[in-house]
């Protein structure tokens, strides 16, 4: 059994590549991979409760904001390195699809809203990496109220239909019951999610060179996450 968890960005016309991924766990390792990730939480915070004031956000870490407001940066990009290295020591894969929401709204009359195809397009890799290790899987998203009913929805119709609405849409039968929302700060694997598509919109399309040490450092994290990790990303359209 896996355990899949994603997170999404928002699309504006400031960003206009829409990331939704995440990353998938053997349940087997389930107790290894939390207690580390748990211990890094401890190390920063000084507690691993599961409470707001201790959300692992990568927006926040990297701007100073919320819980990270009165935190030194150095101590704020440590805590991004940490989680790099995790993600490559453990060489936990990374699933992202990227939507080029422009192009896509250009090419197609009656264009999918990103938030639907993206999902679509990321349950199809997932279910690719569970195929390619005979297993099955439960899939856990971040809360996000407007999105969840047509989702759940949508996850349900390609189950009873045996696959996506794609053309040559694939099966979806290895992912088991339906998709399950909570709260990013009680599941410490939905912050890694977060931390990962946070990176994605931050430095996968980035048309300028960094100008700080603590940007040329992210944009480090990110090239090694694509080069030492088990890292896939499809690009749409």
């Amino acid at each position: 059994m896996h355990l899949a968890y994603f997170d999404e960005n928002k699309y504006s016309e400031e960003c206009p590549h829409f990331y939704v991924g995440g990353i998938i766990l053997d349940s087997g390792k389930i107790d290894q991979f939390e207690k580390t990730i748990s211990q890094i939480q401890y190390n920063f915070f000084g507690s691993n409760v599961l409470i707001k004031d201790t959300e692992i956000h990568g927006k926040d870490i990297f701007h100073g904001k919320g819980a990270f407001r009165k935190r030194k940066l150095v101590d704020r990009i440590a805590l991004l390195e940490y989680i790099k290295k995790y993600l490559i020591h453990y060489q936990i894969p990374i699933r992202i699809v990227c939507i080029d929401v422009n192009a896509h709204k250009a090419k197609y009359a009656y264009p999918e809203p990103e938030y639907q195809l993206g999902l679509m397009l990321l349950l199809e890799r997932i279910c690719d990496y569970l195929d390619s290790q005979k297993s099955f899987g439960l899939v856990f998203g971040d809360y996000e109220k407007d999105e969840i009913s047509k989702s759940i929805h949508d996850f349900s119709q390609f189950k009873i239909r045996g696959k996506t609405n794609m053309f040559g849409g694939r099966p979806l039968g290895r992912l088991i019951d339906t998709i399950y929302y909570t709260q990013s700060h009680h599941s410490r694997f939905l912050q890694i999610a977060d931390v990962v598509v946070f990176m994605a919109g931050r430095y996968e399309n980035r048309l300028t060179e960094p100008l700080t040490w603590h940007e040329t450092k992210m944009c480090e994290f990110w090239k090694e996450l694509k080069e030492s990790a088990d890292f896939k990303m499809q690009k749409w359209p």
